[in-house]
This record gives C-alpha cells, sequence and structure tokens, in this order.
C-alpha cells in the first residue's frame, strides 16, 4: 500500500524532535538498525571541509533539530546560518545555543568530530565556536522561491542540507523544482555539501511514519547537473538489510560535494 505524503503541517503536529534525536542520533553508531550511517556522515563531512578552502558564509537547509552537520564545519566556516520547516527543531537548536541544561548533548559527536581532526582535547572550545558562528536560526520552507521567505540573505559560500530534500517532496518535480529554489541561495562557483538517502520510502519517529520519495543516483545526479552544478565526489554506504531495521528502508546514503556553475 502506497505511503501517504507527509507534508509540513503533519510535520508540525506529529514530529517530535527529541525523540527523533534519541532515536537516530546515539552515539557512535546511531541507532544500531541504521548501521554504520553516523561515522560514514561525519568522516566525510569533516574531510569535505578540511580539505577545501576556508569558508566565510554557509547556510543549512533543513537541518532538523541536529546540530552534527554544523559541528563539522565549524572549524573552517566563520558565519553559519541553520534553518528548517518546524518550529520544534528550531527550538531545539536555540536551547542547545543557549546552553539550556535541558538541551540535548551534543558532547559525543563534538568529541569524534575533534578525534577526527586530531585534537580530542579541545571539544568544550569546539562548542563554544559554533555557538559564536551561529548567527541565525530561520524558518525555511525550500517549496518558496525564497525558502528563508520574507529574509533575505546575501547568496552564501557554500550550501549544507542533509536529509532535507527526500522528505520534504511529494514526487519528483517537487524535488526538482525544490532543488533550484535552494539552489538560488548560493553564490556562483559556491560549493554544494549534500547527504541522505537513495530508495527510501519511510523512516520512522515514536512509530509515526513518515513518507521520503524513493529515487536513486542517476536521477539525483541528472538533477543536480540540470540545476547547474558540476558533482566532484559522490560516495555512497549500503543500508543494512531491510528485514532487520523496522526504522527506515534506505538502499544506501550517499554523500556528494558539488560546485554550482559561475554562470549560474
Amino acid at each position: 500500500m502506497e505511503l501517504h505524503f507527509t507534508d509540513g503541517d503533519c510535520y508540525e503536529e506529529k514530529f517530535n524532535s527529541r525523540i527523533y534525536l534519541e532515536t537516530y542520533y546515539l552515539f557512535p553508531s546511531g541507532h544500531l538498525q541504521e548501521g554504520e550511517y553516523l561515522p560514514f556522515f561525519l568522516k566525510n563531512m569533516v574531510k569535505a571541509f578540511s580539505s577545501g578552502p576556508k569558508i566565510h558564509t554557509l547556510l543549512e537547509i533543513g537541518c532538523g533539530p541536529c546540530l552534527h552537520s554544523a559541528l563539522c564545519a565549524s572549524e573552517y566556516v566563520e558565519e553559519i546560518v541553520v534553518t528548517d520547516y518546524v518550529s520544534n527543531n528550531r527550538r531545539e537548536i536555540e536551547l542547545w545555543l543557549q546552553n539550556d541544561p535541558g538541551a540535548f548533548d551534543w558532547s559525543p559527536f563534538t568529541k569524534f568530530v575533534c578525534e577526527l581532526e586530531g585534537n580530542r582535547k579541545q571539544w568544550a572550545e569546539k562548542e563554544k565556536k559554533l555557538r559564536d558562528s551561529i548567527k541565525q536560526v530561520l524558518m525555511c520552507d525550500i517549496h518558496q522561491s525564497n525558502p528563508l521567505y520574507p529574509v533575505e540573505l546575501e547568496p552564501v559560500d557554500c550550501l549544507l542540507t542533509s536529509l532535507c530534500l527526500e522528505a520534504a517532496c511529494k514526487d519528483k518535480t517537487a524535488y526538482c523544482n525544490a532543488l533550484r529554489n535552494v539552489t538560488s541561495l548560493l553564490k556562483p562557483g559556491g560549493v554544494l555539501i549534500m547527504a541522505g538517502v537513495l530508495n527510501e520510502t519511510f523512516y520512522k519517529v515514536n512509530e509515526y511514519v513518515f513518507s521520503c520519495l524513493t529515487f536513486d543516483r542517476v536521477f539525483l545526479e541528472k538533477a543536480l547537473k540540470e540545476v547547474g552544478y558540476e558533482i566532484e565526489q559522490f560516495e555512497t554506504f549500503t543500508g543494512p538489510d531491510k528485514s532487520v531495521n523496522t526504522l527506515s528502508d534506505f538502499e544506501a546514503a550517499f554523500f556528494l560535494v558539488a560546485h554550482k556553475h559561475k554562470n549560474v
């Protein structure tokens, strides 16, 4: 039976941000049913930032209630703006930024990222640096021509998005349109860092089933090229056996780095 599309209103009403974090963001491996996705993601993210040039401005689209992507970027980026559609997700980020005692504990991730960078003892300083680097937490709707409306930002040097577009789009046409919308926020010549899942139809949060747009690598590469990207790196991680994973059904996870053409 085809899964009903879970739109933005459904996320606002049904998505439990804290349970999502406690389900998928255990450390170091996340939920055991999800395999080694988190180390795959973090290692690739740190490598991408550490091997590239220093970035002035980074915009994360659809961060959810999560800070692990921004943690990986914080050493190499001067100013970060994080965004999400769901108000509870943005609230989780604000709690952490305010050092609220009830905030989710990201220190295991911070320590792991520091270890990847060869400086595990400096994790507290890294968290302070991240708090100083995040300049805004904004609402984002990728289906709008300006996803940050009514806020107007200057185009950024780096666009980062993870597990967002496939969860927010009903079909491939909507996905391509959303990709075009978020790409408008990136400078010509800027870098896109994207992670997500291939051929997934659902994932669960507290037994509530959220839909996911199913597509393969061929579709994704074509969509990126059509909106003006040149893909430089594309890594994949094979998902766990679907017979043992009751949380989601992703076939593979991907991590990619691309540059927006200078004439786009």
